[in-house]
């Protein structure tokens, strides 16, 4: 499968969209006049490419506003232009990369004019000039397979290659562009590590005790370390230059000793980057060095080893406020199987606990989400269904976590987390590829529910011009049609209608997951009742994540959700992070999970971060307003800049922005560039409501 972006032509202006066949990602830009891109070699742009095209223009326009950092041919940094730029640079040969959702470099020689305003960004070449422009996809692929044992000496050797995916050591890989996919693992029956696979030599080592679950709990901090790990009977970090940090302490558990040190050295690699290839004014910085006086220059060339003792020399307290809330937890038993897991958690840096013990509930207990006395989503409902649960014989409540999401790995169904699955990830690193924009499907089999997908102006997905969607509806199918639908390869498939025993309910009976062929989708929103086990079953027949329900659902909430989860997910959103926010707005209780990979996006954010607001009337002319910044489903450490007047730093995502004063004409502008969750009046809607059109 070639994971190589595409370079498509646009049909009704002059221009090319770069087309990232993989992610489902697409970014478009106008030119001059008609252009003929012929591909070229991928040398020369400093950065990595993986394809490449040339052609002659006058000027490229950018339908959004995304930062831009321009270098010579050395790869050294000129200028950063964001927002109300304009910057003039004489005749020369530059590199301008642009942070967009697609890694994109254009390579010129020419003078140069940047300008930009709320919603346009323009490369003026003063002339016709040959332009080159580069991309590359942001998928990751592991490079190797490692065989392992389950015992945690063996266990540890293994996950001490995860290092080996890191393509720097230098604080730049707290960017995701910069941590490649550790290798896999398999269980067998002794020890192999291919021949080349070998971790960057830092001089780190992390000791562990010799517990399968230690070892789970470090997977993610010897990847971001490029650490080895041992067994021992006293847990610390040490270094070659005789550096040691203690992680046995009296005060909490080892796997949260290990998540505060991950969560702590990568808040400061953050910050310290930006004395590197991005040297961006960071929020961040600014309040980390009102507590701290560390030369950061100094810091960002210094040997990693190096950098870890001094940054562990910085109490956590310090700067735990600062940090931005981590992203996502995963609590994972003792299992041997969830080995194979580990470098799909690593790879997004989850943070990895051991999962409790005795956190099972009875299925009949206050745990299991509430039946409903209305008309649901499921054809029939009796008595014997309410007890019912099919193979949901075992809920699972994790602990409340300080982060985004949570998620839950070993046997068991979670409440209010991702229930994650090794097949799911296995399935993700073949997703289906396009290049015509983002298919999804849309199926409604009870006309009842078609309020769903119907009641909107704008539509559930797409009706993005610049972001384009490919929606196809389907009402009141067959199961034979269901199965076809299934067996497409589309991006999304969100189901509106009944589930039952198990099946879906269709015009001419039912369509049992049984009787599936391999599953095309990649992704799913099942909007019916009891679809837990019918998503797992798509899951485990090729699927990669998907939104599913453990009890009955009301037509209305149904409604209310299927459609602010789709809103979401045409903006960027993850599967996790949209059911995340459905449920801090009260629109899901316990009803609603996410099954597989929850960090699957099927759109895509226009600003690169997906984020939400909350927005306090001070007086007739003046708001406050305050950003909510989320993570990025290419995984932690993205920074994001709000186009507001008077705004000149980045932030940090995970981050809550500081309250802003504003005036209504900014605030109207600021909504209009994309369509955000807002909180107003104490209500919930959108940023492109009218009531925001002039404030």
């Amino acid at each position: 499968m070639s994971v190589n972006p595409t370079f498509q032509p646009v049909d009704d202006r002059p221009g090319l969209t770069v087309v990232d066949p993989v992610e489902n990602k697409q970014y478009p830009f106008q030119t001059s006049g008609a252009v003929s891109p012929h591909s070229t070699d991928a040398e020369g742009f400093y950065f990595p490419v993986d394809a490449a095209v040339s052609f002659t223009t006058n000027e490229l326009v950018l339908p959004y506003v995304v930062p831009i950092y321009v270098r010579d041919p050395s790869g050294e940094m000129i200028l950063e232009a964001e927002h109300y730029a304009y910057e003039t640079l004489p005749e020369g040969t530059y590199i301008l990369e642009l942070m967009a959702p697609i890694k994109l470099y254009v390579r010129v020689r020419s003078g140069l004019t940047i300008a930009s305003s709320d919603d346009r960004l323009s490369f003026d070449f003063g002339g016709p000039t040959s332009v080159r422009l580069g991309a590359r996809s942001r998928h990751k692929r592991p490079a190797a397979t490692v065989a392992t044992t389950a015992e945690p000496a063996d266990l540890a050797r293994a996950v001490s290659t995860f290092g080996s995916a890191l393509k720097t050591t230098r604080c730049d890989r707290s960017l995701p562009s910069f941590r490649g996919h550790p290798p896999r693992l398999v269980l067998e029956d002794e020890l192999r590590i291919p021949e080349g696979v070998e971790s960057p030599d830092t001089g780190i080592t992390i000791v562990v005790p010799p517990e399968r679950t230690a070892v789970y709990a470090v997977s993610p901090l010897a990847y971001y370390l490029g650490a080895t790990v041992e067994t021992g009977s006293y847990p610390r970090i040490e270094t070659d230059r005789g550096f040691e940090f203690s992680l046995d302490r009296s005060d909490e558990p080892f796997d949260r000793t290990v998540q505060r040190v991950l969560e702590h050295v990568f808040f400061f690699d953050c910050v310290t980057r930006t004395e590197g290839l991005y040297q961006v004014d960071l929020h961040e910085r600014r309040r980390l060095e009102e507590r701290v006086e560390l030369a950061f220059d100094e810091l960002y060339e210094a040997p990693l080893a190096d950098r870890l003792a001094t940054v562990l020399s910085v109490p956590f307290e310090t700067v735990a406020d600062l940090a931005p809330q981590w992203h996502l937890v995963t609590h994972a038993t003792a299992a041997s199987e969830n080995v194979a897991t580990l470098p799909f958690l690593a790879n997004e840096l989850s943070v990895v606990r051991t999962a409790p013990e005795g956190r099972e509930r009875d299925a009949s207990s206050s745990a299991r989400p509430a039946a409903i006395d209305e008309f649901t989503r499921s054809s029939t409902r009796s008595a014997e269904d309410d007890l019912d649960s099919a193979s949901i014989d075992s809920y699972v409540s994790p602990p409340d976590v300080d982060a985004f999401e949570q998620a839950w790995l070993g046997d068991g169904v979670p409440i209010g987390a991702n229930k994650l699955s090794r097949t799911a990830f296995e399935n993700g690193l073949d997703r289906s590829t396009s290049s015509e924009g983002v298919e999804v499907t849309i199926v409604c089999n009870d006309p009842k529910m078609a309020a769903e997908f119907e009641a909107s102006e704008d539509g559930l997905y797409g009706e993005r011009e610049k972001l384009p969607f490919d929606v196809t509806v389907h009402r009141n199918v067959s199961s034979g049609d269901l199965r076809r639908l299934f067996a497409e390869d589309v991006d999304f498939l969100h189901y509106v209608g009944h589930v039952r025993n198990g099946a879906f309910v269709c015009s001419d009976g039912t369509l049992d997951t049984g009787s599936l062929p391999d599953i095309g989708v990649d992704a799913f929103l099942l909007n019916g009742c009891r679809s837990y086990d019918v998503g797992t079953r798509l899951i485990e027949e090729g699927g990669v994540g998907g939104i599913v329900t453990l009890s009955e659902v009301g037509n209305q909430d149904a409604i209310a959700v299927g459609r602010f989860v789709a809103k979401l997910l045409n903006n960027g959103f993850t599967l996790r992070s949209a059911v995340s926010l459905a449920r801090s707005h009260r629109l899901v209780g316990n009803q609603y999970i996410v099954v597989g990979d929850g960090g699957v996006a099927v759109g895509q954010a226009g600003s690169g971060v997906p984020n939400s607001c909350r927005i306090d009337r001070i007086d007739d002319e003046t708001y406050r307003l305050q950003l909510r910044l989320y993570h990025v489903d290419s995984g932690v450490g993205a920074q994001y800049i709000p186009y507001l007047d008077g705004v000149d730093c980045h932030f940090l995502a995970g981050n809550e922005l500081p309250p802003m004063e504003v005036s209504g004409e900014t605030l109207s502008r600021f909504l209009r560039l994309a369509q955000i969750p807002v909180e107003y009046d104490e209500e919930f809607c959108w940023s492109t409501d009218d009531r925001f059109a002039t404030l």
